[in-house]
């Protein structure tokens, strides 16, 4: 029987790492589950799937009988498994060899599961450039798909678009589908009966035109609203049941399928591109805000059709310019892929393989790419996703110090540019940290990794103008009760978000140093309304390690402006073999004799929220300060713990010459799929001291920072009550 159309439906179930369990299992309940019972009822249909390798793990682990039914449903050629790289990174985000390490892996690992052949792939948030294509076709891919936006942007009218290209690089040959946007919009949030028609108007123009709807299997019942509509209501039921009624004209297969009955349309180049919504949110928020309008001014005009092609946003590759902590994640990454890549060249024995692989597994798992971006969903505003990506990354260190043999009490020191921006930055690691400084950016220590308890205790994140703040200061809130796509919803999750809507003046890192006029409070800092006196907090320090055997020290000094004052500023910060303490020592000098400022060294610290009651301050005396949402201005103090139990933690704070703590949180206001929120960052723990000058101009402070595990019985060394020279 001769159908003019071919339907595809391509399904992308994904869990990104480091999301909670709760998260998985919900999706798993409203999504993956009730979607396959209600496709196991309609047995002409044939669909592909594509289920992350993340998500597959954790279903292995709490769901075994959920692949065991997906399993049967291969083998009953009905479900085509689809590949992917294995941990679902972005192409561009990674190095060759793990672009076709990842694919190739988790091809290998499916066709072993599922004892089927897998030549399809699924670029996660399709995100393209054309060089992917000989790493793609090696890691032995034959076609996949991404939107008809690319397409579009190659050239291509939408006439064009009903069937699959090749396309080519360095030889190396593959398909690629266009995926359809309107179909993205109207599955499953319109009625079945307008996706019908649509496609009986291609079918009319073309015949043998395929199809492909690949879309998001979370939008079947875990976004807003959607379980409801599709499940309670039986959108999906009767969506399945209005394409069997139609199979007279319509065939629904799968991906590999229609690349072996219907011939390529011929050859096409792809720009450098994703998804359109996705290109939008890649843009500045100003540039981002003017698309929009654009966009809004012409929407209805008849010319809007014509000009809509031509128009496209961002490249991805500048979220890590838009956002700096997808940067930090990005190099960092890139060290330890680089660093795995030496070791793998070295000779090795079984020991030293089995920790490698683990390196590797480790670094693929780092690469999962929900936290380097920010769109409709969370993303890097997201704290436990980007936590995620620096536990793997120390993990895989210490695999990587395993295969290598370092002994068990070691300190070293590279100076070299680590995050990618032409400027040298500083490493100072023993067996217990890893601290990185940025001496040219205000000489902050931008990470530091608690190696035991893999955590970075500087994943934060500083807070910053986004494009959709507009909204939450309008207080546009839909009131519509028609189900919505989470690119047209605006639900707030809670009230008074336009009040919390502050901005950072320098980066939320540690080691800022202030200079601020004399009765801050800490209130002030937390909203940003104070007065800095000079440039200190991001200008560029001259600096030069020093080495002895047993520990390392890096020495910065600066000229500052402060007030009209030229005020010399030197800070030291010494890392020792075995210690879980850094020291930092600051000596300010050329100070005048009367000085009305205060001088402030502001910690960011991450990973740990607020309002838990197995996370708070602690006084010297043991006395419980306050959860660690807890605004405190505390004078005259030489010490602060911070108490995390969950991360088991006791990280102390002390100063060799009494001052103020402040303390506040730190939280943003950003987007996701259920809606605006307030997500708390870090805590801001920041001491100060009204700065009085020796009869030399100088005023001397050391602070210790010692992180110690609660069950470990580590000690920390007690500080001199005086600091002593920088020098």
């Amino acid at each position: 029987m001769f159908r003019p159309v071919r339907l595809v439906l391509l399904i992308h179930n994904h869990q990104p790492v480091g999301n909670f369990d709760h998260v998985f299992e919900d999706a798993y309940q409203r999504s993956y589950l009730p979607f396959l019972e209600v496709f196991e009822n309609f047995t002409p249909l044939r669909i592909s799937l594509h289920i992350s390798g993340p998500l597959f793990e954790w279903l292995d682990d709490h769901h075994p009988e959920y692949l065991r039914r997906v399993d049967a449903l291969v083998k009953g050629g009905r479900i085509e498994i689809i590949a992917g790289a294995f941990y679902e990174p972005i192409l561009a985000m990674i190095p060759t060899c793990d672009r076709i390490g990842q694919i190739a892996a988790y091809r290998e690992f499916l066709e072993q599961r599922f004892q089927t052949t897998v030549r399809g792939m699924w670029v996660a948030e399709r995100v393209w450039e054309q060089a992917f294509t000989r790493d793609i076709v090696d890691a032995g891919i034959r076609y996949t798909v991404l939107d008809d936006f690319h397409f579009k942007s190659a050239g291509l009218d939408e006439e064009e678009l009903f069937g699959h290209y090749i396309t080519e690089d360095e030889g190396r040959i593959m398909s690629v589908f266009p995926g359809s946007e309107r179909l993205r919009y109207t599955i499953p949030f319109r009625d079945p009966e307008e996706t019908l028609a649509y496609l009986r108007e291609i079918g009319q123009r073309h015949p043998k035109a395929v199809v492909v709807f690949g879309d998001d299997g979370e939008k079947f019942g875990s976004w807003p609203t959607t379980y409801k509509h599709v499940y309670q209501d039986k959108w999906l039921e009767r969506f399945f049941s209005a394409l069997v009624d139609n199979a007279d004209w319509l065939e629904v297969c799968t991906l590999g399928e229609a690349f072996q009955a219907v011939p390529p349309l011929g050859r096409v180049y792809l720009p450098d591109c994703s998804y359109r919504e996705m290109t939008e949110w890649a843009l500045p928020p100003k540039r981002q805000e003017e698309l929009e309008a654009i966009a809004h001014e012409f929407t209805g005009s008849s010319r809007w059709a014509r000009l809509r092609p031509f128009i496209r946003g961002g490249f991805w590759r500048n979220f890590r310019v838009k956002y700096p902590e997808s940067n930090e994640m990005y190099s960092r990454m890139m060290e330890v892929s680089h660093r795995l890549q030496r070791a793998e060249t070295q000779s090795v024995d079984a020991a030293r393989t089995e920790a490698l692989h683990r390196a590797r597994q480790e670094l693929y798992r780092a690469q999962c790419n929900c936290a380097y971006w920010h769109g409709a969903f969370g993303g890097i505003y997201l704290p436990h996703l980007r936590h995620a990506v620096f536990q793997h990354l120390i993990l895989a260190e210490q695999f990587l110090d395993e295969a290598e043999g370092k002994p068990e009490c070691w300190v070293e020191d590279v100076v070299a540019d680590f995050n990618f921006d032409a400027r040298p930055e500083v490493r100072l690691a023993n067996d217990k940290l890893a601290v990185y400084i940025a001496p040219l950016a205000g000489g902050h220590i931008y990470e530091l990794d608690i190696r035991n308890i893999h955590h970075n205790l500087l994943g934060t994140f500083t807070r910053r103008p986004e494009a959709y703040h507009q909204k939450i200061r309008h207080k546009s809130q839909s009131r519509s009760s028609e189900v919505a796509s989470i690119h047209d919803l605006v639900i707030f999750k809670q009230e008074g978000l336009d009040k919390a809507l502050v901005y950072d003046l320098y980066p939320r890192k540690a080691l800022v140093d202030l200079f601020l006029p004399l009765g801050q409070k800490a209130e002030n800092l937390a909203a940003q309304r104070i007065e800095l006196l000079g440039d200190s907090a991001s200008g560029e320090y001259q600096a030069r390690v020093q080495r002895r055997s047993d520990r390392v020290r890096l020495l910065m000094t600066r000229d500052a402006l402060v007030a009209g004052q030229i005020v010399r500023i030197s800070k030291a910060i010494t890392l020792s073999a075995g210690s879980p303490t850094l020291e930092v020592a600051y000596l300010l000098e050329n100070l005048p004799p009367e000085c009305p400022w205060e001088f402030a060294v502001e910690f960011n610290f991450a990973g740990m929220p607020p309002g838990l009651p197995d996370r708070f301050y602690r006084s010297p005396e043991g006395e419980q300060l306050g959860d660690l949402g807890s605004v405190l201005d505390l004078p005259h103090q030489t010490e602060i713990t911070i108490v995390d139990q969950w991360l088991n933690l006791d990280l102390c704070l002390r100063l060799s010459r009494p001052g103020g703590i402040w303390t506040y949180p730190v939280g943003t206001v950003n987007g996701s799929e259920a809606g605006f929120e307030l997500v708390y960052q870090s805590v801001a723990v920041v001491p100060h001291w009204q700065i009085l000058p020796d009869t030399a101009g100088r005023f001397l402070v050391t602070l210790e920072l010692c992180a110690r595990s609660l069950q470990s019985g580590q000690q920390c060394d007690k500080p001199a009550l005086v600091a002593s020279s920088s020098g």
